[in-house]
C-alpha cells in the first residue's frame, strides 16, 4: 500500500512543493522525493493552507492548491499500482511527475461532419460548463438535427458558410423562434465550428465573418417606485405564499443574484465583519465564491421572520407567482417585451408585443432591477463583482445604457 505526503522542503520564502511516496514492499520501508509544480509561499503553506479562512482569495487559492495536489496524489497511486513495485525509485517517481505534467498526446481522428463534431464537443465542454450552458449546446444540436433531417442533408463543417446562414435562419423563422434565439443558435454553431478549426478541420473562410442580426434586448427592470409599491401592498391582499414570493422578490432586487444562488441562501451563510452583516455562498453558474453586503432592506425582511430567509419555492412557480405580486402592487403600465406564448403549433415562445409591466416580469428582473437602479450611486466595479460581468461593456449593454446616458452621468461631474 503506497501514500503520498506533499512538503514545503526549502529555506525560500517561496518554493515548489515536494512530493514524498511512502511504500513497503518485502518487509522493506521505502521513500522517494521529487518536487512538483505547485509553487506556494512558505506564510500559506504553514499558516493558512489547512486552516479555515474567511478571506476568499484565500479560500480560493486553498481550493485551487487542494484540487491540484489531489489530481497529482490520484495519478501517481494510478499509475504505481499497475506498475511492478520492483522498479519503482526516483527516477521513475521523477518520470511520472514528467508525465503528469507532458502527458503524451494521442493523435485523435475527429469528424468533419457538423452534428459528429459536435457531440465531440459537448464532450469536451461538459465538466468546464453549467448546466444553464449544456441545456442550451443540446438545444442548438437537436435543432441542426431536425434540420438535417428535414432538408435530407448531411452538414460538413466547412459547409457552415454565409449560404447555410441564410438557408438555416430562415428555417429557424419559420419555425417561429425569436430572432434574439436564432442569434444564439448561430453563436453556439460558430462555437463548435471554431473549436473544428482549432482541432485541424477544414473550417469556411466565411466564418469569421459571421454576423447575426440581433433585436435590441428590452431591459425590463423594477424601478425605485416599483419596489416602493411592491413592499407597500398591504398584508391582507396577499396569501401566505405570495408573501413569501414577494419577500424573495425584493432580496432579489437588493442583492442581484440569479435565482439559483439566491433560492438557496440560508441563514447559516451570514456573518458580521466590523458590525456589518455579509452574506457568503458559491455562484452554482460560474462557481465563484461570492462575498456581498445585506442592504438593510434584506435585513428588514430577516428581522420579520426570526433570522430567516423565506421559504425556498420552484423557479417555475417563483415566475408564476412574482406576476402575481407585481398585478396586486398596481404595475398595469403598458411596455414593450417578450414573453412565452403558444404559437399555432401548441409550442410555447417569446413573442414581442406590447404587454402590462406585470405579464414581463420573470426571476431575471431582480439582477437587472439590482444592476439599474444602483448604476451611478454605488461605484460600477463593485456592482460588476457583485453581478459577476466579466467587462464594463457587458455590464452596461446589460442594464441598457447607451453612449447618450453614459454621457449624460459624466455631465454630473462638471
Amino acid at each position: 500500500m503506497a501514500s503520498v505526503n506533499i512538503l514545503y522542503r526549502s529555506i525560500k520564502s517561496n518554493a515548489f512543493l515536494s512530493l514524498r511516496l511512502l511504500f513497503r514492499n518485502e518487509d522493506k520501508d521505502f521513500v522517494f522525493e521529487v518536487k512538483t509544480k505547485v509553487e506556494v509561499s512558505r506564510e500559506y503553506w504553514t499558516k493558512q493552507h489547512k486552516k479555515k479562512s474567511r478571506d476568499i482569495v484565500i479560500i480560493n487559492q486553498q481550493t485551487e492548491i487542494k484540487n491540484e495536489l489531489a489530481k497529482i496524489e490520484s495519478y501517481l497511486l494510478g499509475v504505481f499500482h499497475n506498475t511492478n513495485v520492483n522498479v519503482v525509485d526516483k527516477d521513475w517517481l521523477r518520470s511520472q511527475i514528467d508525465s503528469y505534467y507532458n502527458p503524451v498526446k494521442q493523435v485523435e481522428q475527429h469528424s468533419n461532419e457538423l452534428l459528429k463534431y459536435f457531440e465531440y464537443y459537448i464532450e469536451c465542454k461538459e465538466e468546464s460548463t453549467s448546466i444553464g450552458t449544456q441545456r442550451k449546446y443540446n438545444s442548438t444540436y437537436r435543432l441542426v438535427e431536425r434540420f438535417e433531417k428535414e432538408r435530407s442533408i448531411v452538414i460538413l463543417i466547412k459547409d457552415v458558410n454565409e449560404e447555410l446562414k441564410v438557408e438555416f435562419d430562415g428555417y429557424c423563422k419559420e419555425k417561429q423562434y425569436a430572432q434574439n434565439t436564432i442569434s444564439k443558435f448561430f453563436k453556439t454553431i460558430s462555437g463548435v465550428c471554431n473549436h473544428a478549426e482549432y482541432n485541424g478541420i477544414e473550417t469556411s473562410h466565411q466564418l469569421k465573418g459571421f454576423k447575426v442580426k440581433q433585436h435590441k434586448g428590452d431591459h425590463i427592470y423594477l424601478t425605485s417606485d416599483d419596489l416602493q409599491r411592491i413592499e407597500s401592498i398591504e398584508k391582507n391582499l396577499l396569501t401566505e405564499s405570495l408573501e413569501n414570493t414577494r419577500d424573495w422578490l425584493i432580496i432579489s432586487c437588493y442583492t442581484g443574484q440569479r435565482i439559483s444562488d439566491f433560492m438557496r441562501f440560508t441563514d447559516e451563510q451570514i456573518r458580521l465583519e466590523e458590525g456589518k452583516p455579509l452574506i457568503e455562498f458559491t455562484q452554482q453558474k460560474t462557481g465563484k465564491v461570492m462575498t456581498i453586503a445585506l442592504p438593510p432592506k434584506v435585513i428588514d425582511i430577516l428581522r420579520t421572520r426570526n433570522g430567516k430567509f423565506p421559504q425556498k419555492i420552484s423557479d417555475q412557480k417563483y415566475n408564476d407567482a412574482i406576476k402575481i405580486v407585481c398585478k396586486i402592487a398596481g404595475l398595469n403600465q403598458s411596455s414593450e417585451g417578450m414573453r412565452m406564448q403558444k404559437d399555432s403549433s401548441g409550442v410555447f415562445r417569446k413573442k414581442s408585443g406590447i404587454y402590462k409591466k406585470y405579464e414581463l416580469v420573470t426571476s431575471h428582473i431582480g439582477r437587472r432591477s439590482f444592476a439599474t437602479n444602483f448604476y451611478g450611486i454605488i461605484p460600477t466595479s463593485y456592482l460588476i463583482y457583485t453581478t459577476g460581468h466579466s467587462t464594463e461593456a457587458m455590464f452596461l449593454n446589460y442594464i441598457g445604457k447607451s453612449n447618450k446616458d453614459i454621457a449624460l452621468e459624466m455631465a454630473k461631474y462638471f
